[in-house]
């Protein structure tokens, strides 16, 4: 009767060695990584009657935090990726959970000649709350492009 002794020690192993694998497994997935606070996506790049270009902006706060004043510094580069400008986009207040759009108008340039559109720095970020940093504007901000302009930080 030694078969069926040696068959459930070797059952018992190979459930332990089963639930062995799944516990590693569990343990080693990757963290997920933080939802933005703030994502700014460059939603459409329209040519004007004027022959410059307008640029809409798509910017949502994800937190609870409201923001009294919120404006982003980037770098606009033409089509042989040469810094052609540097502006400050201003979105104005941006409660907790909002989305809002926001248009700007490049006068002097047209949508062909921009390559792309970086994040260079937080021109302005005045927390409602004042118990977060400013770094919350760009450490937690997220970006994307809808346009046929690249777009991010």
């Amino acid at each position: 009767m030694a078969f069926p002794t040696i068959f459930s020690r070797v059952l018992s192993l190979l459930v332990a060695g089963s639930m062995a694998s799944v516990a590693v497994a569990q343990s080693t997935k990757e963290p997920t990584e933080p939802a933005p606070n703030i994502s700014l996506e460059l939603n459409n790049a329209s040519s004007t009657e004027a022959g410059g270009c307008q640029l809409t902006f798509v910017v949502t706060n994800h937190s609870k935090i409201g923001l009294s004043q919120i404006a982003y510094q980037v770098g606009v580069f033409d089509a042989e990726g040469i810094v052609r400008r540097i502006l400050v986009l201003e979105f104005g207040a941006l409660t907790g959970g909002k989305t809002k759009i926001a248009l700007f108008n490049l006068a002097d340039q047209t949508c062909n000649n921009i390559s792309r559109i970086i994040v260079n720095d937080v021109a302005q970020c005045t927390l409602v709350e004042k118990s977060e940093t400013a770094q919350f504007c760009l450490s937690g901000l997220s970006t994307k492009s809808r346009a046929d302009i690249e777009f991010g930080l």
